[in-house]
């Protein structure tokens, strides 16, 4: 192609479409008052790869094997130098197929060009544009017939071996997409045309496909995953009418409680918005300033749009800005009117119905083999359709027929030790069939319990407690009669009063409490009681579960449940001796929806080698570097109780961090693991001492395996060909699963001196996926991260508060 040597440019370009005289689908890109030449860290291409593991971070343990991963190789390796300009609008416009029919009127003047809505690449320099010269060109806008005048500045070059040099394969890609009649939402694209109706459920779902082109350790991959998107048959006013009907004690709060959260979708730009709260102090007939001149919210929409708003008087919803957008110059604050906001997504009520989430996963949960025709047959409507070829073509773009091949292990089957002796986890990794007769390998006695229950079942109570007690003495746990306190109504209240009743003139062990139905109020008040005014464990149980066929096996997994919250621990595996006397840490965040821009994050970290026993501790912030505070702080309180029960320090301490964007792990490389190590140093008394592992654990990845077509077992290990040759990376299938296909879990090590080793690390994390004790199977991260993940979430979402230090070295919150 063309030669040019001229500043280079390290701006994160937006994963939009493009092409030859084409244009993309905006994603994200430099935008207004970004600072030209500033370098935006990418975290794919950021360096967090130890040392150490220079030369190899694969593993050896296991039985080998070939699988097939839903990634397909870009066989060419184009030789581009593309310029680059700034394009800027005099008009605002955020209707992409705006911007780019604008822009396209001048395509002869362009030659070949790529653009991205603010980010223009040419081949061709063009002539006599600057960085202090600019070229303004004219185009008339369809919809109003004004004149609109483009301008464009020369911002550098981009030649192979920059760090953002990939990105423009995934531009010229989604422009391939938009050539197979994909409709844009939000970021991805989905075909609306091969859309399936759920009309018993006011909602459809739409196919499409999520591709990422980036390099991996042998060569450039684009990955491809078959998603859906729930396409709900509402209008956010529809909503809100709804619940005005049903005439709410609080109309406001109940609004918000429904649709704050929300993802909503724009027809008039296409774009998607989190709703961050709903203002009922303004309504469409507000008025805002444009360009220095008041306008109302409804002749904005009828001028700009040619949209007539019907409602004048609905309140208006409220989306905070991304970051990016912020940075690109935008309001921090976004107002959005209801009835022109598709409601996406499910909501809370939505996935507690058996028979929608069953309707819908009939569609959605697809086979290995299913999803592996779908990616085949995506590949041939690329390689087969016209305009792609030639925008393939052009840009020098080959893509690979056949799935990419990865090598990948199998790591044996565990053992899982009880009491006396131990059982085989077996190749689904599930020892539930075994649980009845086996001793609990670490037991406490129950003997002063209450039991809180609706007189309406108190009946049926004390017959499951008889079983429940049936079922622990199998297990050789020791529960006595409970002290059954009955109550006439089901009130949060009355659960409030009994509980103060009992605490104020007792010191029990545990209270089980039985609840009617699912309600959030009398979860949170029996909650809140016992996590912070009343310090002690407890039980939460469904009634309708008395009635379920199914009954002693229910109460075999809450005998298990008490153990564990009064002290005890089920079952072990056996680590291998390499590790040492080893601390496991699992580190987990989640949003306070009552508490605006404030998060809970949640640390459980094991204080014995036989992971048997834990350490909780929970912070409430407001920045990253409140948390990275806090998390050190409690680190520190953790070693000190190991010492204080076991009287010496860890040999070496495994954290994993869990609640980590991409975005977020330059920060957590540069700050986050730094404050551990000073606050860890500080304590032991020298850095030398801290012998530290940082593990990221990803679960919302896109990365799908085959093995001869099916899932691969649980303890299969991918550390080689789609993982990222910057980290120290590689996946874990933990799980079986029956239906669908399995989904790994990505692990991304950016701090090591713990000298364990790839495989012990590797073999390590699979083990602690057998050890979360609320379920006899392995779950999809190691146990201290979904422990962390309990603990968060119950802190979150019910209690709202910081528990009590009397419960931190019990497993209260499973």
């Amino acid at each position: 192609m063309c030669t040019c040597r001229k500043k280079k440019i390290y701006y994160t370009i937006g994963c939009g479409g493009g092409g030859g005289g084409g244009d993309a689908a905006s994603s994200t890109t430099m935008g207004r008052g970004a600072m030209r030449g500033r370098r935006i860290i990418n975290s794919d291409s950021l360096l967090t790869r130890p040392q150490h593991m220079k030369n190899s971070k694969s593993g050896t343990f296991g039985r080998k094997v070939r699988m097939q991963a839903n990634y397909f190789k870009i066989l060419s390796a184009p030789d581009w130098c593309l310029f680059q300009y700034r394009v800027d609008f005099s008009e605002e416009e955020d209707r992409m197929p705006v911007r780019k029919a604008l822009l396209r009127l001048h395509k002869d003047v362009l030659g070949t060009y790529l653009f991205d809505g603010t980010v223009l690449y040419t081949c061709a320099r063009l002539p006599n544009v600057t960085e202090d010269q600019k070229l303004e060109l004219a185009s008339k806008r369809e919809s109003d017939q004004k004149m609109i005048i483009i301008s464009i500045r020369l911002v550098g070059d981009l030649v192979k071996g920059d760090p953002h040099y990939l990105q423009l394969y995934n531009i010229i890609m989604r422009r391939g997409l938009e050539h197979l009649n994909l409709q844009l939402v939000g970021r991805n694209y989905f075909d609306a045309k091969a859309r399936v109706v759920i009309p018993e459920f006011q909602f459809e779902l739409w196919p499409g496909y999520l591709t990422t082109i980036r390099q991996h350790e042998c060569g450039v991959l684009m990955g491809v995953e078959v998603t859906h998107k729930v396409m709900r048959q509402q209008t956010i006013i529809s909503i809100l009418n709804e619940i005005r009907r049903s005439q709410p004690r609080d109309l406001a709060a109940e609004c918000k409680r429904e649709v704050i959260g929300m993802t909503v979708l724009t027809a008039y730009n296409n774009n998607t918005y989190r709703v961050d709260d709903i203002d009922f102090s303004v309504n469409p007939q507000t008025t805002f300033k444009k360009k220095g001149e008041e306008i109302s919210y409804m002749d904005y929409y009828q001028q700009r749009y040619g949209i007539r708003i019907q409602n004048p008087t609905q309140p208006l919803l409220l989306s905070r800005s991304t970051v990016r957008d912020r940075r690109a110059g935008k309001d921090e604050m976004v107002y959005l009117i209801p009835e022109l906001c598709r409601a996406t997504g499910l909501t809370d009520s939505m996935k507690t119905d058996f028979n929608l989430m069953k309707a819908m996963a009939n569609h959605t949960r697809i086979t290995p083999r299913t999803r592996i025709e779908k990616l085949m047959a995506f590949n041939e409507r690329l390689i087969r359709e016209p305009n792609v070829v030639r925008e393939f073509t052009q840009w020098d773009l080959n893509l690979a027929r056949q799935l990419v091949d990865v090598p990948a292990r199998i790591l044996d089957s565990e053992t899982i030790m009880f009491a006396r002796r131990g059982v085989p986890a077996g190749d689904k990794a599930d020892w539930t069939p075994q649980l009845r007769n086996s001793p609990l390998l670490v037991t406490a006695k129950l003997k002063d319990w209450f039991c809180v229950v609706p007189d309406r079942v108190a009946a049926e109570a004390q017959d499951f407690i008889k079983g429940l007690i049936r079922a622990a003495g199998g297990m050789e746990f020791q529960i006595e009669k409970p002290n059954f306190v009955q109550l006439r109504n089901d009130s949060a209240a009355s659960y409030a009063q009994q509980l103060e009743e009992i605490m104020s003139r007792n010191n029990p062990q545990l209270v089980f409490c039985v609840s009617m139905r699912p309600r959030a109020d009398v979860y949170s008040a029996i909650k809140k009681i016992c996590c912070v005014d009343r310090p002690v464990p407890s039980q939460v149980f469904l009634s309708k579960n008395f009635r379920s066929k199914g009954v002693m096996s229910i109460a075999t997994k809450v005998a298990i449940q008490l153990n564990c919250k009064i002290g005890g621990a089920p079952w072990a595996c056996q680590l291998h001796k390499d590790v040492g006397e080893v601390m496991v840490v699992g580190f987990d965040v989640c949003h306070d929806p009552n508490q605006k821009g404030t998060d809970i994050g949640a640390m459980v970290a094991s204080l014995n080698r036989g992971l048997s026993r834990y350490f909780s501790a929970v912070s409430r912030h407001t920045t990253n570097e409140e948390l990275s505070n806090d998390f050190g702080v409690n680190m520190v309180k953790a070693v000190r109780k190991y010492h204080e029960l076991n009287r010496r320090f860890p040999e070496r301490i495994i954290i994993y961090r869990d609640g980590v964007g991409d975005g977020q792990i330059p920060f957590v490389v540069e700050h986050e693991v730094k404050t551990i190590r000073k606050a860890l140093a500080e304590f032991y008394g020298s850095p030398e001492q801290v012998r530290m592992t940082f593990v990221l654990v990803t679960k919302r990845i896109n990365t799908r395996f085959f093995l001869n077509g099916n899932n691969p077992p649980p303890g299969t290990i991918v550390d080689d060909v789609v993982t990222n040759p910057n980290r120290y990376d590689f996946f874990i299938v933990a799980q079986h699963v029956g239906q669908g296909s399995v989904s790994p879990t990505a692990y991304n090590v950016i701090d090591d001196n713990s000298d364990i080793g790839v495989d012990v690390l590797q073999q390590t994390t699979f083990k602690l996926t057998h050890m979360y004790f609320n379920w006899s199977g392995t779950v999809r991260v190691p146990a201290p991260c979904q422990y962390a993940h309990k603990l968060a979430f119950l802190v979150s979402q019910s209690i709202h508060r910081k528990p009590s230090t009397h419960l931190d070295t019990l497993l209260y919150f499973l």
